[in-house]
């Protein structure tokens, strides 16, 4: 009887871990036909609005247009009503891939088809650019398919360079190199396409090693400190880290038929452990197809982009 009783407990533990957060549904609100196409980057600024960062009806060629997107590619909404406050970016970026807001509302994107790091004003005003348009390099002045963006309180930076280069650069607030790390690899400190960056507000450096299936943790000067990795982080492709420094990722998978069960988010407490799990792969509300980024708002809410789902998800904590 016992065994009967501490298995439900279990399992009643299970369930509460897993439903945490709910989706909202019917969020966000867009206008009659019109839809996001591929949702690349989803960011949160200090007002609740979320910014999303897609790519209307492009998608991944194997051979990049050089012609940008001509439609708008950020797509902001209020938090809340989740009505589309206002759109910018068209004529501007050719593959949308990293969004971050930093803690002044500037907009920081990567664009993997102009190998360039863009950063926006809030309202869209350029500020800043790195790397050379279309050219793909390696240098301290070059990126080869740059993925995401992480700032610091002092303005400083770091970028994960990505998909070729496989390394993590920090730049300081000027966009001045000043050191990397990373080189492709298994072993830790090693990537194997390092594909969303975040910081802790004691300046640990969290970068999704995507293929090498494993959250890495480093601390500022890029030195490894931990590797989160298991069947319950799975394959991460975004991570944010919230104001009590808990970090959330978005496993997106191996892109498997026969893996659907690698497909959700999961909150991690500042050791690495599970908090919860939400989500699970599909196309119904509240599941992902292919999660390519999440953003946490101070509220507390939680935001995933769904590339091949081509759309965004609201998620609000359910506290018992």
């Amino acid at each position: 009887m016992w065994r009967v009783l501490l298995l439900v407990c279990v399992l009643s533990v299970r369930a509460f871990a897993e439903s945490r957060y709910e989706v909202v549904p019917h969020w966000p609100v867009l206008p009659e036909g019109r839809s996001l196409g591929v949702c690349a980057g989803v960011g949160v600024d200090s007002h609740g609005n979320v910014f999303v960062f897609h790519r209307n009806e492009r998608n991944w060629t194997a051979a990049f247009p050089e012609e940008p997107i001509a439609e708008p590619t950020i797509s902001v909404f209020d938090g809340q009503s989740g009505k589309l406050l206002t759109e910018w970016g068209a004529g501007e970026f050719i593959m949308p891939h990293g969004l971050t807001l930093d803690r002044e509302d500037n907009v920081w994107l990567t664009d993997v088809g102009r190998q360039q790091v863009f950063k926006y004003a809030h309202d869209g005003h350029l500020l800043l650019t790195l790397g050379e348009r279309g050219v793909a390099g390696s240098d301290q002045t070059h990126f080869n398919l740059p993925t995401d963006v992480a700032v610091l309180p002092d303005g400083s930076f770091y970028v994960s360079d990505g998909y070729r280069n496989t390394r993590v650069v920090k730049f300081d607030a000027a966009g001045h190199y000043q050191f990397e790390w990373g080189g492709k690899g298994t072993e830790p400190g090693k990537f194997r396409l390092p594909h969303g960056v975040a910081v802790d507000s004691h300046g640990r450096v969290f970068v999704c090693d995507r293929t090498n299936s494993r959250l890495q943790v480093f601390d500022p000067k890029g030195k490894f400190l931990a590797e989160w990795k298991g069947p319950q982080v799975g394959r991460p492709y975004g991570v944010s880290v919230a104001a009590n420094d808990h970090v959330f990722v978005i496993d997106g998978g191996d892109q498997l038929p026969n893996q659907p069960e690698h497909a959700k988010a999961v909150e991690l407490d500042p050791e690495g452990n599970v908090v919860p799990r939400f989500g699970s792969y599909g196309r119904d509300p509240g599941q992902f197809q292919l999660g390519h980024d999440i953003a946490v708002a101070p509220d507390g809410s939680v935001y995933v982009g769904d590339a091949k789902g081509k759309r965004v998800q609201k998620f609000v904590p359910v506290h018992p």
